[in-house]
């Protein structure tokens, strides 16, 4: 009978199986075809076009004896590693509070979710301006009497990272201020009774029985933060263009310097490699543990 059950489910839903193969035609051949030619000619001597001139790891040791590369990848983990920790802590808070039925809480939440709308060259541009010590933060508290304020992030090669990421802040935590709310409104009424009766703390209520029952939105709100860090280079080129100098350089940009700058194709395949390496080493961990666990 279970051998029987089978095809039976197989031919289930048959017509839609047959609309989905151009889509996973299309997935096999342009992205994971084009993942595997990137792999492959990272390992060539290609300048300005492909060439099947394989020069073995060479492209690879000059990428990792490169400074630029080096101090992109620094700057890719400052970047990253706060990114994710505030805007999971500061969307959170906000959300938090929108869920104390404020008044005006639709004005605030378009307020806060504004800057999402926004293209990160327009976040960039405006952020310059903000933190321009010619007429940005600095010149306003100076105008104000405070002759020895000094606030000029984007100007300092050793802060510069931070400005940057001020600006990738105040645009993608609307969002996630957002996610956060409609997960905290997902909670049922009863278990914050029931916490109230018990005697509860509200910060351990949130802390031991909130956040456990928003995992789901935790992971969404986490895949979304990191997807954003990996590919961020608008945002660096509309700000400090990766200056000063090289300080505020990240691997995207590097990858597009190299390919369409300097012309070597080799050289930006080896980094983007680098890129998806990473990539794969944090995702195939992960999947591994939240969906291989479940499957017995």
């Amino acid at each position: 009978m279970a051998a029987m059950a089978r095809p039976a489910r197989w031919h289930r839903n048959i017509s839609a199986k047959v609309a989905a193969i151009p889509m996973i035609a299309t997935a096999l051949c342009i992205f994971i075809g084009g993942t595997a030619w990137t792999v492959v000619y990272s390992f060539t001597n290609s300048k300005l076009l492909p060439k099947e001139s394989f020069v073995g790891l060479r492209q690879y040791e000059r990428l990792w004896g490169s400074s630029k590369w080096l101090t992109s990848i620094e700057n890719l983990a400052i970047y990253g590693a706060f990114s994710l920790i505030f805007a999971l802590v500061i969307g959170f808070l906000l959300a938090a509070l929108l869920d104390q039925k404020i008044r005006f809480e639709d004005t605030f939440r378009t307020i806060l979710l504004y800057p999402f709308a926004l293209s990160f060259i327009v976040t960039g541009l405006a952020w310059q301006w903000i933190l321009n010590p010619d007429f940005g933060v600095q010149a306003v508290v100076r105008g104000l009497g405070w002759e020895s304020f000094t606030f000029d992030p984007l100007y300092n090669p050793d802060i510069v990272i931070y400005g940057v990421l001020i600006a990738g802040l105040w645009h993608e935590t609307g969002l996630i201020m957002c996610l956060m709310l409609a997960g905290l409104r997902g909670i049922d009424e009863d278990i914050w009774k029931a916490a109230r009766i018990d005697g509860i703390p509200t910060w351990k209520t949130y802390l031991f029985i909130v956040i456990p029952m928003m995992r789901g939105i935790f992971i969404t709100a986490i895949v979304l933060i990191a997807s954003g860090i990996i590919k961020v280079y608008d945002l660096v080129v509309a700000q400090t263009g990766g200056g000063p100098g090289i300080a505020s350089e990240v691997p995207a940009k590097y990858v597009y310097d190299a390919m369409f700058l300097s012309q070597n194709l080799g050289q930006g395949f080896a980094a983007s490699t680098m890129m998806l390496l990473t990539v794969v080493i944090i995702v195939v961990p992960w999947a591994y543990l939240e969906f291989g666990g479940k499957r017995k």
